[in-house]
């Protein structure tokens, strides 16, 4: 089921008017799609923000724009003003529910390695997974069991089940997680004996007097 989302179409585009939108809690957006004209909105920026907190990046999101009909869309990309940690732009891609799309999906792992019960470091290189799904099809996330990996052990894309209402696209000798050896302490370097006695540079005969030339007569 989407969630509903309510946007207001932008015509004035120019800065003084987009600062003064975000001033008043809304973010500037941009509406498109295949075969679709661009249009220009405004939706409220902590609703944005709370509908892809609580229903992740790739929620199916029914945009009511003002004056228009209500348009099925996901939310491909946004700004955040660094400084700020505030939404200053948002793009939305108007999806057909029939059609199947590309995405990246979050990867959580679940449970506790063997291998780190026993000193190992777990490792995940993989974070997004890349699958082909209808948009209703399109999961929250991808759960991984690690609990039976021991030290050396690995999960690997190829590892996983195919899921019947999607596909996964990613690469299939992709390594998702993985357990290392623990890293091993470093030897330190070997130090000279404190006690030892120290070279000797120049040492001098045992009646005190160093060799020196004999007189030319």
């Amino acid at each position: 089921m989407a969630i509903k989302l309510k946007a207001n179409q932008r015509t004035d585009l120019k800065q003084s008017t987009t600062r003064e939108l975000r001033q008043h809690g809304s973010v500037p957006a941009v509406v498109y799609g295949k075969e679709k004209e661009p249009v220009t909105v405004s939706v409220n920026s902590i609703e944005l923000l709370k509908t892809v907190r609580d229903e992740g990046k790739n929620a199916i999101i029914s945009l009511n724009i003002e004056g228009k009909s209500s348009v099925d869309v996901m939310l491909h990309e946004y700004q955040v003003d660094p400084l700020k940690d505030e939404l200053v732009h948002a793009d939305f891609y108007i999806v057909n529910m029939s059609e199947e799309m590309d995405v990246e999906v979050p990867v959580r792992l679940e449970g506790e390695a063997v291998g780190v019960k026993d000193g190992g470091v777990l490792q995940q290189p993989l974070y997004e997974l890349a699958i082909r799904a209808k948009p209703n099809d399109i999961p929250e996330e991808i759960t991984v069991d690690v609990s039976e990996l021991s030290i050396g052990d690995s999960v690997m894309v190829s590892d996983l089940k195919e899921a019947k209402n999607y596909e996964i696209t990613e690469d299939h000798n992709t390594t998702i997680a993985s357990v290392t050896p623990p890293e091993e302490m470093p030897e330190e370097p070997e130090t000279e004996d404190e006690d030892a006695e120290p070279e000797v540079i120049n040492e001098k005969d045992d009646d005190g007097e160093g060799d020196q030339e004999e007189d030319k007569e």
